[in-house]
């Protein structure tokens, strides 16, 4: 199923803007590929286990990652999380 409408934490916005320009971009771009095709390989899509359980995450960049949920049985992606794997997985 294709998703139907794609939302943004305040936090995700918040660390989006104070990202550097190279990873605002690098979302943009792996945001679209998402958008056709979310299990594209290049995203390395795959659920969170521990806290971040229900939850799953795309690459961003080499270090960068997004976590987002799947609301409405898929019909509502919410991004809730952007930053380093070392700074969300600590």
């Amino acid at each position: 199923m294709k998703a139907k409408r794609i939302d943004f934490s305040k936090r995700f916005e918040k660390d989006l803007k104070k990202a550097p320009m190279k990873i605002q971009t690098a979302f943009r771009s792996r945001l679209e590929i998402f958008l056709t095709d979310k299990f594209n390989p290049i995203l390395n899509n795959h659920s969170l286990l521990g806290r971040y359980e229900g939850y799953r995450s795309i690459n961003i960049s080499g270090d960068w990652r997004a976590i987002f949920r799947e609301l409405d049985d898929g019909e509502i992606i919410y991004f809730d999380l952007l930053g380093t794997h070392s700074k969300l997985y600590k």
